[in-house]
């Protein structure tokens, strides 16, 4: 849950910015100088820029969830016992250790949405957060085909 709190409070500051950026920009636009209506313009790009990449990663955050709480509603994400750090991180090496078995089931059933989604999970332990948003996005991709078919 405090991730939540964390995406609300971070989406409101975001949603401050836009405003204020905005306020700004109609502000140098309605200036009439021709430096400001340029400036004025360029701040404007700055929040649709800003709304979109908000928008984008909410909407990766609510499929994701979604996603793992169908996984979980079908008693398929993963059970491995990891130890935790103090700060409740899991220990690089357990999740290393955990790893290779989640890559296999991708190598063996690549269209499986479930199994893109337990490797995401098994690159966010590891800490790899690139590649686990990409698995996860894969694992999205593949239940909306799925979902399609």
């Amino acid at each position: 849950m405090s991730a939540r709190v964390g995406v609300a409070v971070m989406a409101a500051a975001l949603l401050l910015y836009i405003v204020l950026v905005g306020q700004r920009a109609w502000l140098l636009v309605a200036s009439g100088e021709p430096v400001g209506i340029g400036l004025g313009v360029a701040l404007f790009v700055l929040p649709l820029l800003a709304a979109w990449a908000l928008g984008r990663e909410l909407w990766f955050g609510w499929r994701a969830e979604r996603l793992g709480r169908r996984l979980d509603a079908e008693g398929r994400l993963p059970g491995d016992e990891v130890a935790l750090r103090p700060s409740g991180r899991v220990a690089r090496e357990d999740a290393d250790a955990v790893f290779p078995r989640y890559r296999a089931e991708v190598e063996a059933e690549p269209d499986d949405w479930r199994a893109w989604y337990r490797l995401g999970l098994a690159y966010n332990a590891a800490s790899d957060r690139r590649r686990a948003r990409e698995a996860i996005r894969r694992a999205i991709r593949l239940e909306g085909a799925e979902r399609r078919r």
